[in-house]
């Protein structure tokens, strides 16, 4: 008779804790499952481990020339017998319940396709440093936007099948891949319970942002093409009088063009945008947009001084060049900062492809905000919100608005006059991406940023 599970742990050079891995599967307190260990081309003595668990009845051992995690992740499914299928990564370890407390989710509810635990985060040497929690999936979450951990997330392997598996194109981000496919078929939830223990340590791939993010992004406008994504945004950059910073800021060189025709660049090259439109009551702006080198899908539209104030309703500018612009169908209205000379094509196409995917009715670009942040109540500087006491993912979970773009579903915005409101999705942007322009020293940092851009490419 097949197993109920079939755990594989992957491995590539991790030697030094693959033991652990493997017998934290071993000591389960639940005992109807297989698992295949799958050597990943290894340089270090990890064969020589492996090869002590042959003679075990539950373990299966592949070793193979480097693949990639996949790959490897496609054949584990196709090796597996179980109904159930998990990845555990060798360098991890599970919580003796573990596989009792996953297993008995998917077998009550026939609709789940897909359940993962809250976690502890530990060092090399297994020092628990924080609990990782995430919000309710059942009672909480509504706007599946944040995705399951990749490893130690137990799949209906049927499901998995039924969308032919992990695609091979990408070096990483296997979960993020399958999260997005999976969410638009089947049930996903949650366990509150910390249920593995993932370690944290110099080799781990999470350490390499800019990585992560394009391929997120990749995966985002694969899937969207895959699926006849067609939604298309109206672009719109506002710039005020010539008396504002924002002006100033706008006719500031990078290189050899200025920020405004930076930002054009990037929006005309963005498939997803439809028609960029630039307002300002600026003639100097006007002249810029007018004798650049841009398609027919730019277009300048010139706005009332008084609309350009500072502490005006940025709302009224948005129904005005709403009522100003050709009869197009669009779907999305996309609000763009000019101080943001880093937000390249990819970032603006992920904006709406995101929208698309997670259904949200607006959506802001963030940067996860690490930091405590506290507050002076005349005895000292105290933490807000309690943050002192929160786990570590709650307190990542805090994010700050950057980036300068702002999306907005024409239906929210027609029917509630507002750009920010309802399921606010979102997008995280790189650090070099967050980069604003709002002093001297962040032009002269923008610049040589630049500068080196050009110099490694």
């Amino acid at each position: 008779m097949d197993n109920l599970v079939s755990v594989y742990i992957t491995n590539h050079n991790y030697g030094a804790y693959i033991r652990q891995s493997i017998e934290s599967v071993l000591n389960q307190t639940f005992d109807n499952y297989e698992l295949l260990i799958i050597d990943d081309g290894s340089t270090d003595h990890s064969r020589e481990i492996i090869e002590r668990y042959r003679s075990v009845d539950k373990v299966k051992i592949i070793f193979q020339k480097n693949k990639g995690l996949n790959i490897t992740n496609n054949i584990a499914m196709r090796a597996a017998k179980g109904k159930y299928i998990m990845r555990l990564d060798a360098d991890d370890y599970l919580d003796s319940n573990a596989l009792l407390v996953m297993t008995n989710a998917l077998e009550s509810d026939d609709a789940l396709g897909l359940v993962f635990p809250d976690y502890y985060l530990v060092d090399e040497k297994g020092n628990i440093l924080s609990l990782e929690t995430r919000h309710n999936f059942d009672e909480e979450v509504s706007l599946l936007d944040q995705p399951a951990h990749g490893a130690c997330t137990m799949i209906r392997r049927q499901f998995l099948l039924e969308l032919n598996g992990y695609k091979e194109d990408y070096s990483c981000q296997d979960g993020y891949e399958l999260w997005i496919k999976f969410i638009q078929k089947y049930k996903v939830t949650n366990i509150n319970t910390a249920l593995f223990y993932y370690r944290q340590h110099g080799a781990n791939l999470t350490g390499n942002e800019e990585r992560i993010l394009s391929t997120r992004a990749m995966i985002k406008d694969d899937y969207s093409r895959e699926a006849g994504h067609a939604q298309k945004a109206i672009a719109i950059l506002p710039i005020r009088g010539e008396d504002s910073q924002n002006h100033t800021t706008a006719l500031e060189t990078v290189g050899d063009r200025t920020l405004l025709e930076h930002k054009l660049d990037q929006l005309v090259h963005a498939e997803a945008v439809k028609l960029v439109v630039v307002t300002s009551p600026s003639p100097v702006i006007e002249e810029i947009v007018n004798k650049g080198d841009f398609p027919d899908k730019v277009m300048f539209l010139n706005r009332d001084a008084a609309m350009a104030q500072l502490n005006t309703n940025l709302h009224d500018t948005i129904s005005y060049v709403i009522e100003e612009i050709p009869e197009i169908a669009y779907d999305y209205l996309m609000i763009m900062g000019i101080e943001y000379p880093f937000i390249g094509t990819a970032t603006i196409q992920d904006a709406v492809n995101s929208m698309a995917i997670f259904q949200a009715d607006s959506l802001i670009s963030v940067r996860p905000e690490t930091n405590l942040f506290f507050t002076h109540d005349g005895h000292g500087m105290k933490p807000i919100l309690n943050m002192e006491k929160f786990s570590r993912l709650e307190r990542e979970s805090l994010f700050k608005n950057i980036g300068g773009i702002t999306v907005v579903s024409k239906d929210f915005f027609r029917e509630n006059k507002k750009v920010l409101g309802g399921q606010v999705g979102h997008i995280v942007i790189s650090q070099k991406q967050a980069l604003g322009i709002f002093s001297k020293f962040d032009l002269k940092l923008a610049r040589l940023v630049h500068e080196e851009k050009l110099q490694t490419q």
